[in-house]
């Protein structure tokens, strides 16, 4: 592709997203849909495994959705895109790395070292006090520490199931963390 079809496709996308930031919906669908082989080829840039591009492109899409109305229709579409995509292939593989440095993958360590019977308490299990302090908390947050820490889900398993997205999810989590550090910071010592 050359510059000249490349500024060509820049100048329909740009118009595509002046339309949605406009209320077309129809223009915005079209414009997702175009977006999404540009995304890939991003990802697939940065080193992004292909069995998680699609977790880039869907990032990307949720973020030009939260951010459509911050587009300047007078500047590149393409080289904003671009910029979102590359920020959530950084951010996805920044995660991998993260959890590979915190996952044991030796076949010799799982064999030798048995985990011993679950200690987490289960929802009924749980202390009078910790019981209480959660069910206490507001519904988003208490879902979040149910899903994500009891029953030990991963984030996309706890959205699933809750149906609120992972961002929420995270922020719920923290902020129920909080308040229950708050709450219970005397109950051990």
């Amino acid at each position: 592709m050359d510059k000249r079809e490349r500024d060509e496709i820049d100048r329909h996308l740009g118009g595509l997203m002046a339309s949605a930031q406009a209320g077309d919906q129809a223009a915005y669908d079209a414009l997702l849909h175009a977006s999404v082989p540009l995304v890939r080829a991003v990802a697939r840039g940065r080193g992004v495994p292909p069995e998680t591009v699609d977790d880039v492109v869907q990032e990307t899409l949720l973020t030009i959705h939260r951010a459509r109305h911050t587009y300047d229709p007078t500047r590149s579409f393409r080289a904003w895109l671009r910029t979102i995509a590359d920020r959530r292939a950084i951010d996805l593989l920044r995660r991998q790395g993260r959890q590979r440095s915190r996952e044991v993958h030796d076949e010799l360590a799982y064999a030798s070292h048995a985990d011993p019977a679950p200690v987490r308490p289960t929802r009924p299990e749980l202390d009078g006090d910790l019981r209480r302090a959660v069910d206490s908390l507001p519904d988003g947050q208490r879902q979040a520490v149910e899903e994500l820490t009891l029953k030990d889900r991963t984030l996309a398993e706890a959205a699933m199931a809750t149906g609120r997205s992972q961002g929420a999810l995270k922020v719920n989590l923290h902020r129920a963390l909080k308040s229950l550090r708050t709450r219970l910071s005397g109950w051990e010592g």
